[in-house]
């Protein structure tokens, strides 16, 4: 848990120093959190290639687990028609647009927006952000209580990207692999979803 407040704690700091404007707008325009993303990306790359065992352990893992990214789509859906049901004046469709960013908020966001308004957009971008946050902050109490594959399954199209560190600390450098290949899967199918519930 002492690792979800010092990210919560550089998250708040982020935040704040945006909101105030303190970060001179030049250092911005070079897609700073890119490059911090690529220095994150290259450590832990640098810690699976220094243990060779990685890769065989990746080899004895159950094939099953190839079909998480449609689990975590279908766990998606359903938690999404489930709210959905409480929500006036958004139909399911709307809602299955939103789910189905999967974590990917500057695509969804930008999809939803386009084709369903700028209110709906929105409301994409801040639920892809939280979900992101809750798995970056949670992430060692999900693996305690719902096992390795949870945080990769809450986490959704941002696993080999910004979550996959957080990922790779609590699950295991035994489900690196697992986690690319999850995030890489449910990136590719954004784009695709978000226009197809949005088309409804």
């Amino acid at each position: 848990m002492k690792g979800s407040i010092v990210i919560l704690s550089f998250f708040a700091t982020g935040l704040l120093l945006g909101l105030f404007h303190w970060i001179p707008t030049e250092l911005l325009n070079y897609n700073f959190s890119f490059y911090v993303l690529c220095a994150l990306m290259f450590s832990v790359g640098i810690s699976i290639g220094n243990d060779p065992s990685s890769f065989r352990q990746f080899r004895h893992l159950n094939p099953r687990l190839l079909f998480l990214p449609i689990l975590t789509m279908l766990g998606t859906w359903i938690g999404v028609l489930a709210v959905s049901f409480m929500l006036s004046g958004r139909s399911a469709a709307d809602c299955l647009a939103v789910g189905s960013g999967f974590g990917y908020y500057s695509l969804s966001g930008i999809l939803i927006t386009q084709y369903k308004g700028i209110e709906l957009g929105t409301i994409a971008l801040l639920s892809n952000i939280i979900r992101e946050v809750i798995t970056l902050l949670l992430a060692p109490w999900m693996v305690q209580y719902f096992g390795k594959l949870a945080p990769i399954s809450a986490g959704g199209a941002t696993t080999m990207d910004t979550t996959f560190p957080v990922i790779v600390r609590y699950s295991g450098k035994d489900y690196a692999i697992v986690s690319i290949y999850h995030g890489f899967v449910m990136d590719f199918s954004v784009p695709f979803l978000v226009t197809f519930f949005c088309s409804l």
